[in-house]
């Protein structure tokens, strides 16, 4: 965590130190966002990205963290979950942020890049797990893509996501980051738990 950003329950909790400098979270998920969450989730209403990145843009530490990152990246879905949902929600939420960031006028990352990241197998949905179980769950899930490490390395990359609740996707999507040459990653959500 960087030291003007406070740590959450799950990073003071952890065993090891996590590979995200900083995470920024907009909302508790709690009553009412966690039932709208779920709607922009699961139940195919992407526009609720709009309302989500606005709630978002007000935090003054997320639109101070906007401005220190070079490359915005989304938590990727793998096909058969993209498919199934019809659309990655951290994505929707990176694009939501970055159209209302500019017309805000706000320093954003000059590149947000859909496929920075990729998803190299299945893994059963973090919030059936318990919390150990999420922490072991994503171990090697990630990997930056072959294509894109020319843009990661050397950057200050912006994780994006919908739910952070262990921190354990983040984490585990920064290490690949890390790994492909990244200088260091933070992470941007719209809700926290704990």
């Amino acid at each position: 965590m960087a030291d003007d950003m406070p740590a959450c329950g799950a990073c003071l909790t952890r065993a090891h130190p996590s590979a995200v400098h900083a995470c920024v979270a907009s909302v508790d998920y709690a009553y009412p966002w966690d039932r709208l969450i779920a709607r922009f989730k699961f139940q195919g209403e992407p526009g609720w990205a709009r309302v989500f990145a606005r709630e978002m843009l007000g935090q003054e530490r997320a639109r101070d963290l906007l401005g220190r990152c070079a490359l915005m990246v989304p938590v990727p879905l793998t096909a058969s979950r993209l498919a199934r949902r019809g659309h990655n929600q951290a994505w929707e939420l990176a694009k939501a942020v970055r159209r209302q960031g500019r017309h805000m006028g706000l320093p954003l990352p000059a590149q947000a890049c859909a496929d920075a990241l990729v998803r190299l197998r299945e893994t059963p949905d973090q919030h059936s797990l318990t919390r150990e179980q999420r922490l072991r769950n994503l171990d090697g899930v990630f990997a930056a893509h072959p294509r894109r490490t020319p843009q990661i390395r050397g950057q200050h990359v912006l994780l994006m996501d919908d739910v952070s609740t262990t921190g354990a996707t983040l984490d585990a999507a920064a290490q690949a980051l890390l790994q492909a040459g990244a200088s260091r990653v933070s992470a941007m959500v719209f809700a926290r738990t704990g």
